[in-house]
């Protein structure tokens, strides 16, 4: 037979049926509680009715004289029948279903008052004498007070929305006043009854709000005692009552600040804001991002809502109080992996969310891990949110692709230090081009170089579609190289880059072959956009003196006039009014000299490449760089191939063609201070290289030092210029790392730190040209902030000393150390330099750090200063890739590269940048973009110490001169001669005023002097030289190296045309990629 079993959800009996119904059913619950409480305000409001009703000449307290019998049973009726049932379903409920205690249930102070006033109405129906009884029934407001905070309670759980603790203790708080003002209105009204002069229900009220108040104007008092029990006992109920209630509302408003609260769903209706995700929130880290972020016109209107799980320290919230930051940035304490946190900052109606990792953890990929849970996160709560997302290791990066934009710090700060090493000072280049400036730090400094200085840093990178803008427009169907250079010429701007419509690339400098499109959009630096410029056409006045057109554009004078305006950051773009007819597309050459021969002059741009003269001279000049490089380097040019690197370290890396070993090097090989069976040199000094060393010391091989190999093995870079790398490393690598560097030539490591000198010794530092100091993941957690970058700046320090020729490229933790670089307790010039920075901070510049001399002469580098490079791309999308393209971090075919060029004697007859400019174009389709300048200079200490020293020891000064022979290439050419005339001028009035002074002091100041400057030097080179020989090594390699502490350099970004140029320039140029047009001409030679 078979049997029917009913299987129920829910156990079929009484009491899980009454717990069901009364308790776990949120709608049924929720019913009951709104019945309840419009039962006990009826009562309230009935009882109010009966006062106004009432005899007043009643002088009986506990007995009322209802004229309205209905009256009485409308009270009476449901009041019982409710009550009645509420108390028996309040005791099933508590002992039946949960077993609770009968007597804890029974002394609650709601059940007492619900006993009070339904007793008394259960007796007077059964006998009618007593229906005049006095009950009170005003103190069913209490109860309904109950009924509510349950009832705000079921309502949550009910419509699943969850109101703030802030709200249920305000609504709370409110209705405790509004009880207590109620109770004792209603109690002092009816005992007054008694006395002589009865109050009426308006009185009383006034009464209690005077009383509450503690205003006290005693116009109205209680006349009998009980009225006045009254009033002291309901006084004792508010100071015990109402400082709780209090206190609870002020924690709660402390943990809401805590907090942060709620982005209201109205203002994210009808504002914008963005979101900022953060793991901890450091005072730097939000300033610049405000600073940034704010500075540009369209985003002022924005709002800032920050997300961190970490309370609000002090200095954060002293910050967000200042009424610029307090109206527009809203902190919200929450974790982004919370929908509830995510619900409260509105991402959904977010414009934009920045997640940014903490870089000062300890475990970097733990810190990875986390950003990228709330990348996922954020992703799966708000589809359509645009994520900016910064990632630490590469090889986390390919987890966070489907971001819209994705920042690698380990991408980008190896490819800057290895750029750094090849172009001078390419960290401060990027740095200064991604911050937002309006070129006005420096201004009002008394020296020229930082004032040129500060004004070329207001350049940036904007774009603008070629019709539509006044620069371009009549450009359109002409190659990229003629438009760039007549752009420049015109207007002072520098084209850098394009895209064509139909593709999503950026082309750095495409090279003649491209013809510029109606629909194309252009790149280019300027020191504000074309939206915020003003053209001012100035026509020629004077006709009839004998001067073309064409010669007033040649002269200097007569180059485009460029002036800031303060105003709004609009720039004034001053320049002659003529056709491309009559300007002419080529510059006068330099007058004749003294024989009466010409200079070089310049070639004309041309409006469209000549591909019959310059593909063929690429592929020649391809054939004859590895021609040199057999005759130089034989057996080693004939080891490099081109090509791409067949083991990448990790997913993601975008390929690029580079310089590599026909048979990948054994991994023993690849040790520098250690034999093998295949090499047996020990030292880098018995390898014999033919070009300087570059050194990196870093903690470990992680797999972003492979993005600081691949730009120094690039194509494009010459083999015969190719530097040898070694890494000094703290660890050694593994093998998955020697797999991905053994197929590039020249690149060794070994073990050691940069606080050994045997290491430094071993690995060649003697040899080197740049030797890399990479911030180490050990030292980036301090207990004090600021002290993370102790260790590096000491050895660094420590280095300079003893190799003081050596061009030492740091990386620190926080920008504001970079001050102690190369630190000179008693130097003048630094504490000017220092006075400047902080009038330059007061005054709200982004850059007030700029002036260090270690930073503008791109020493120096902070990966933290990066972090506006993705702050940018909310407002200009497009400084990532370019910022990659200059890097070298992307190859896309046909665009160019970053490169450098030194300004030798034989290139000073171009006289002007300008000049130059045209130079480039005409002949190697080149654009440049700055200019690295050196300049000696000296403080009048130091100047003064070296005319006493001169007249102390010449012979010792002669003997030093010789020895000066491996001082770097920006050192060795920064003596401009105009500039060492001055040096020597003013050298010349310190030794007069020196010679002054009696003979026995100035003699012993230069004995004492001297003895303290020998003794120094001497006691650093013995070290050196007892060092190399305890290692066995030649000691013949060590002399005593230059000093660079008399000069000074720094970086001009697209300088004004008529910019002189000066020996020792390096300048900043992109290269086009001739290597696709190079096989494309191949191709097509073999096919004819």
């Amino acid at each position: 037979c078979r049997v029917h079993v009913e299987f129920y959800v829910d156990e079929n009996t009484f009491k899980e049926r009454l717990k069901l119904f009364f308790i776990k059913n949120q709608r049924s619950s929720l019913r009951i509680r709104i019945f309840n409480f419009c039962l006990k305000l009826l009562t309230c409001v009935l009882y109010i009715i009966r006062v106004m009703t009432d005899n007043p000449a009643q002088e009986l307290i506990f007995w009322v004289d209802r004229k309205v019998p209905l009256l009485h049973f409308a009270l009476a009726q449901p009041q019982l029948l409710v009550s009645d049932i509420r108390n028996r379903l309040f005791l099933s409920a508590y002992v039946y279903l949960f077993q609770g205690n009968l007597w804890e249930q029974i002394f609650q102070v709601s059940f007492l008052l619900e006993m009070l006033n339904t007793v008394p109405f259960i007796i007077t129906i059964f006998w009618p004498p007593l229906r005049n009884l006095f009950i009170p029934v005003f103190l069913n407001c209490w109860l309904a007070k109950c009924a509510l905070e349950s009832m705000m309670n079921d309502l949550h759980r009910a419509i699943q929305r969850t109101h703030s603790a802030m709200f249920n203790q305000v609504l709370i708080l409110i209705c405790t006043l509004l009880c207590l003002v109620f109770t004792g209105t209603c109690g002092i009204q009816h005992l007054e009854r008694a006395g002589k002069k009865s109050l009426s229900l308006f009185n009383a009220l006034y009464f209690c709000i005077v009383t509450f108040s503690t205003v006290g104007f005693g116009d109205v008092t209680p006349q009998i005692w009980p009225s006045q029990l009254l009033v002291v006992v309901m006084i004792c109920v508010a100071l015990v009552v109402l400082p709780l209630q209090f206190e609870e509302l002020i924690y709660l408003w402390m943990e809401r600040q805590k907090s942060g609260g709620n982005y209201s769903r109205h203002r994210a209706q009808t504002e914008r804001h963005v979101v900022l995700c953060v793991s901890t929130l450091k005072i730097d880290l939000l300033m610049d991002f405000l600073n940034e972020f704010y500075a540009h016109p369209h985003t002022q209107d924005y709002y800032v809502v920050i997300l961190c799980p970490c309370e609000v320290d002090v200095q954060v919230r002293r910050i967000l109080q200042i009424p610029l930051w307090s109206q527009r940035v809203i902190y919200l304490q929450g974790s982004a992996l919370k929908n509830q946190d995510l619900l409260r900052a509105k991402m959904d109606d977010a414009e934009a969310c920045f997640i940014l990792s903490s870089r000062n953890e300890a475990d970097r990929m733990a810190a990875d891990h986390q950003t990228i849970l709330r990348a996922w996160a954020v992703k799966d709560f708000a589809p359509n949110c645009p994520l900016y997302v910064q990632i630490l290791k590469p090889e986390n990066k390919f987890h966070v692709k489907f971001a819209d934009h994705v920042v690698c710090e380990e991408e980008f700060k190896y490819a800057m230090l290895a750029l750094n090493c090849l172009c001078p000072a390419t960290s401060t280049l990027i740095t200064l081009l991604v911050h937002t400036s309006r070129g006005q730090e420096g201004q009002q400094s008394p020296e020229q170089w930082q004032r040129m200085y500060g004004r070329c840093s207001g350049n940036e990178v904007y774009h603008i579609r070629l019709g539509d803008s006044m620069f371009f427009r009549d450009y359109n169907s002409k190659s990229f190289t003629y438009a760039a250079f007549h752009a420049h010429k015109k207007y002072g701007v520098c084209l850098i880059g394009v895209k064509r419509e139909d593709n999503k690339s950026i082309l750095l400098n495409p090279g003649p072959r491209h013809i510029m499109s109606a629909s194309d959009t252009c790149y280019y630096i300027n020191i504000t956009k074309e939206e915020n410029s003003a053209f001012i056409f100035r026509q020629e006045e004077d006709q009839g003196k004998g001067r073309g057109h064409c010669d007033i554009l040649n002269s200097p004078s007569g180059l485009p006039v460029h002036s800031i305006i303060a105003s709004m950051g609009t720039v004034a773009m001053d320049f002659q009014n003529t056709s491309p007819t009559e300007s002419g597309i080529k510059l006068a050459p330099p007058p004749e000299n003294e024989q009466g021969s010409r200079r070089p002059s310049i070639a004309p741009v041309l409006e469209f490449a000549d591909s019959a003269s310059l593909l063929p001279c690429d592929l020649i000049s391809d054939q004859s760089e590895d021609e040199a490089g057999q005759s130089d380097e034989d057996v080693t040019a004939n080891e490099f191939v081109k090509g791409y690197p067949p083991n990448s370290p990790y997913i993601g890396s975008s390929p690029t063609l580079c310089h590599l070993l026909h048979q990948k090097a054994h991994f023993c090989c690849l040790r520098l201070d250690q034999s093998c069976e295949h090499v047996s040199f020990e030292d880098a000094k018995a390898y014999g290289f033919q070009n300087k060393l570059i050194i990196v010391s870093a903690e470990t091989a992680g797999n972003g030092l492979y993005n600081f190999i691949v730009p120094l093995r690039a194509y494009y870079r010459p083999r015969r210029e190719l530097n040898p790398i070694v890494l000094l490393l703290d660890n050694l690598p593994d093998d998955h790392f020697l797999e991905a560097i053994s197929c590039f030539p020249m690149v060794y490591y070994m073990g050691g730190t940069i606080d050994n000198l045997d290491s430094l010794l071993q690995c060649g530092v003697l040899y080197a040209d740049n030797l890399v100091v990479v911030d180490k993941e050990s030292t980036m957690s301090a207990e004090e902030d600021y002290m993370a970058d102790a260790k590096t700046i000491v050895n660094v320090q420590t280095m300079f000393r003893l190799f003081p020729s050596l061009s030492i490229i740091t990386e620190l933790t926080h920008p504001s150390n970079m001050r102690f670089m190369q630190f000179r307790a008693k130097d003048c010039y630094s504490l000017a330099l220092s006075k400047l920075e902080k009038k330059e901070r007061d005054k709200g510049s982004n850059l007030a750090f700029m002036f260090r001399l270690p930073f503008a002469a791109g020493r120096v580098f902070s990966i933290s200063m990066l972090d506006t490079l993705l702050y940018q791309c909310f407002v200009k999308d497009y400084m990532i890739p370019i910022a990659r393209l200059l890097l070298g971090l992307d190859t896309t075919p046909g665009s160019g590269y970053l490169c450098a060029m030194h300004v030798c004697e034989a290139d000073l007859w171009i006289r002007t940048y300008g000049r130059l400019f045209q130079k480039f174009c005409s002949s190697s389709s080149e654009i440049p973009i700055g200019i690295y300048r050196t300049e000696s200079h000296a403080s009048p200490e130091f100047q003064g110490s070296v005319s006493i020293e001169r007249l102390n020891d010449t012979r010792e000064k002669g003997e030093e001169s010789k020895i000066l022979t491996r001082s770097s290439s920006s050192s060795d050419q920064s003596e401009h001669p105009l500039l060492r005339k001055k040096s020597m001028y003013w050298t010349r009035r310190l030794s007069r005023r020196s010679v002054k002074r009696s003979d026995s002091s100035l003699s012993s100041i230069q004995q004492r002097m001297g003895m303290l400057r020998r003794s120094e030097r001497e006691e650093l080179t013995e070290l050196v030289r007892n060092r190399m020989q305890h290692l066995g090594l030649h000691t013949a390699g060590y002399n005593e190296l230059n000093d660079q502490q008399n000069s000074i350099s720094y970086v001009l970004i697209n300088p004004a045309p008529d910019t002189l140029l000066q020996l020792s320039d390096v300048v900043y140029v992109a290269h086009p990629d001739r290597y696709t047009y190079t096989h494309i001409y191949f191709f097509n030679w073999c096919y004819s």
